[in-house]
């Protein structure tokens, strides 16, 4: 697992990357000298370990109902942190004073509270070693920073999309919205010293058609969130034009469309719904800690236990899956984690079998690993960083087929698409997964929407009825902002690719009558 130049803009000397420039307000703080002054104070009361973190976090949401405004938020977070270890025992502190003094203090109060909960600490921290990097900087790929964009401009954008759609007699109402983050981070431990920004946004609508009995069916965008600036509203990476033409005659046919039928049936599924499939039943299965049951109490473990590594057949021989720190626009996508550990990308899954989890560093070293993957992360300078999720995707096939040539191999069976209700139990197995659209396919060819259907099974019967997967023209990169994990309670983006995947034989529920 060599350190990767990622999806972005990496230079050396500490100078931000060509792209984009960092947040002056941010890279102009005399950054060096507040983790200069922590680290210093750090060893000299003893720490065997100590890095420090200085964030920016500038959020802002824009909300539309019926083309009027409803929310505009803007959150601007500032704050430095550091963590120690101390005889083998964490210690974490943070602050909002942006002073050499305020970072040593800082240093001081993690060192306490290390001391005092060396009293309860059962298990002696140690961490993967990793190699210094010097002074380096990393810049996400994006075209133009949405923090430039006026409000106002934001606003005529989803008014004129907002509108386009009220147009439609089918359409009641239409709900808009736009969420943007820019991450600044800096990072220090010494032998790495990494200052990096990234940029994300989610752009949805969300159409409504009610009828006069009181029924009511919704049909969301299928955009997903992304690693990317502003121009992915204006068409770079995804066409809203295009998809907000068709929503009003989708929507129509859902409201008419016949109830599912329950039973078995082989689906095709698009990747904006097996994304939230691979988050949920591989995403946060092969996420180490909680296979070993550091998130039990909150977040649940893992059936993907380390005595299954390297001998689980996880899903059938078709199946690759990758964890990635480095693919472009990944809302995962990073130069270097909160332990200054460089991106890497990785099996987890090959030939269908269990070949890898994520890691930090206190996992790589506590579970013979060797070395962290780099899934560190906290998401704020007043959080510790714990291990997170890598953008976790499914790989296509090289020369694998598109999405109509798999549905032309199926006979009887269902078309997904777009994401909606889930469920799945605490160790990752069992499962249940709505969407937005559903088709009937009949010998081959899609045949007009169906509604009220849910698809349930166990994680590996799931994955090992994959018998096909697309090629990369197939592919989609989706994702969230939303991942909670942890206590205190932490949300992390991150993002998953694949492509349109054949299942045979799934069992497949009308919700309404069971319920769901």
């Amino acid at each position: 697992m060599e350190p990767s130049t990622g999806a972005g803009t990496r230079t050396a000397g500490g100078e931000p990357g060509t792209g984009h420039p960092i947040d002056p307000e941010f890279a102009g703080l005399p950054l060096g000298e507040f983790a200069g002054a922590a680290l210093q104070r750090a060893r000299e009361l003893g720490a065997e370990h100590a890095d420090f973190r200085a964030e920016r976090i500038r959020g802002q949401e824009i909300g539309l109902s019926d083309g009027h405004l409803e929310t505009l938020m803007d959150a601007d977070e500032l704050g430095l942190a550091v963590r120690v270890v101390l005889n083998g025992t964490w210690g974490f502190a943070a602050a909002v004073d942006l002073t050499p003094q305020a970072a040593a203090r800082a240093a001081e109060e993690a060192i306490d509270v290390a001391r005092v909960a060396a009293a309860m600490n059962t298990e002696r921290i140690e961490l993967a070693p990793e190699p210094g990097y010097g002074d380096v900087s990393w810049v996400s790929a994006y075209e133009q920073d949405p923090f430039t964009v006026s409000v106002g401009d934001k606003l005529a954008r989803l008014s004129d999309w907002s509108a386009r759609l009220l147009a439609s007699p089918v359409i009641d109402h239409v709900d808009a919205s736009l969420v943007q983050v820019r991450e600044c981070k800096f990072y220090s431990d010494g032998a790495t010293t990494a200052l990096q920004q990234r940029v994300r946004l989610h752009p949805v609508l969300t159409a409504v058609a009610v009828e006069p009995s009181g029924r009511f069916e919704t049909m969301r965008t299928l955009a997903p969130p992304a690693g990317r600036g502003y121009e992915y509203l204006t068409g770079t990476g995804w066409d809203f034009d295009a998809e907000l033409a068709r929503l009003p005659e989708l929507l129509a046919e859902k409201l008419a469309a016949p109830a599912v039928q329950a039973g078995r049936y082989d689906l095709v599924i698009h990747p904006s719904n097996l994304w939230l499939v691979i988050h949920e039943s591989i995403g946060h299965a092969t996420e180490l800690d909680r296979v070993l049951g550091y998130e039990a109490a909150y977040a649940g473990t893992s059936f993907a236990t380390l005595d299954k590594l390297g001998s689980l057949q996880y899903g059938s021989p078709v199946m690759r899956v990758t964890g990635d720190r480095t693919v472009p626009n990944g809302l995962s996508t990073v130069g270097y984690d909160d332990e200054g550990v460089a991106a890497q990308s990785w099996d987890l899954i090959s030939g269908g079998v269990l070949c890898g989890y994520q890691l930090d560093r206190r996992i790589a070293q506590l579970t013979g690993f060797g070395r962290s993957n780099g899934c560190a992360f906290a998401d704020s300078p007043g959080h510790m960083p714990i291990q997170r999720m890598a953008n976790v995707s499914l790989q296509p096939a090289e020369d694998g087929p598109g999405t109509d040539e798999l549905i032309a191999g199926v006979t009887s069976g269902i078309y997904i698409e777009g994401d909606k209700s889930w469920s799945i139990d605490m160790q990752r197995y069992n499962f249940q997964f709505t969407g937005q659209r559903f088709y009937k396919i009949t010998n081959g060819r899609l045949d007009g929407q169906l509604r009220d259907v849910a698809y349930q099974a166990t994680t590996t019967d799931f994955w090992n009825s994959m018998e096909a997967v697309g090629g990369p023209q197939t592919y989609v990169l989706g994702g969230a902002f939303n991942c909670g994990k942890g206590q205190p309670g932490q949300v992390a983006p991150v993002s998953h690719g694949c492509p349109t995947a054949l299942m045979r034989g799934v069992r497949v529920l009308n919700t309404a009558e069971e319920g769901a």
